[in-house]
């Protein structure tokens, strides 16, 4: 590190000021979540066109998905939104314990949707339900064990559950990512690394974790709720 830098804390020593440094790490984020947000569009492109292509199946496979767990993680992610956006804010304030709490609160937040999704995934893999494993066969009790699924819907409920598992697993890979980003954060902030003048990478990393929640918005009731009015909205 330059001399230069060692006079502000936590100044790079290619940036001349603090707010050169907090704009560029600001562009450098929101140009990541642009390509991110071109690589879930072109997932939720796939999914729009297989949903207009196999709607019944579509229906089906929805109906066969945990809304209460669904719903659950939802409200999980949406307080850890708030969390996140209050260690933003103590990290701006210089409140060292606050931001080491709203941080850990969020992680625990976080961890807690990957407990629910194991257990979620859990299930559908015992059931028989993890499409690369199964063979689907007409009427299986198995698939839905109070509606029968029609046999020429059997393949179209395959590609829902193809689309689930690979967006909803995306997703949750995204989401141990920033699990990992908030373990660094809270190792930084004990240290003593943020303070009111440098809180720049909490900033950052809470942009990627609102963005995460955010594609999980669109993620539930695109998948867990399309089937909903089946059998009187069960």
């Amino acid at each position: 590190m330059s001399e230069h830098a060692g006079h502000v804390p936590g100044l790079a020593h290619h940036f001349a000021t603090m707010e050169q440094q907090k704009e560029a790490g600001t562009i450098g984020m929101w140009i990541f979540l642009l390509t991110e947000l071109m690589f879930f569009g072109g997932l939720f492109l796939a999914y729009s066109i297989y949903r207009a292509t196999y709607p019944e199946g579509f229906l089906y496979g929805s109906h066969l998905l945990n809304v209460p767990l669904g719903g659950t993680n939802t409200m999980v992610l949406i307080l850890s939104s708030l969390t996140m956006a209050m260690a933003v804010y103590s990290s701006q304030t210089g409140e060292r314990k606050k931001l080491i709490l709203f941080l850990v609160l969020t992680l625990i937040l976080g961890c807690t949707f990957l407990v629910i999704k194991y257990f979620e995934y859990s299930a559908k893999i015992h059931a028989d339900l993890f499409p690369a494993f199964t063979t689907y066969h007409p009427v299986t009790p198995d698939i839905d064990p109070h509606h029968g699924i029609p046999a020429e819907l059997q393949q179209q409920v395959r590609v829902f559950l193809w689309i689930y598992f690979l967006m909803t697993g995306i997703h949750a890979l995204h989401m141990i990512v920033g699990a990992g980003i908030l373990i660094t954060l809270i190792v930084m902030a004990q240290k003593g690394r943020f303070s009111k003048e440098y809180n720049i990478p909490v900033e950052i990393s809470g942009l990627y974790w609102h963005f995460v929640d955010i594609v999980w918005i669109f993620l539930f009731p695109l998948l867990y709720l399309t089937g909903f009015h089946v059998s009187g909205g069960h």
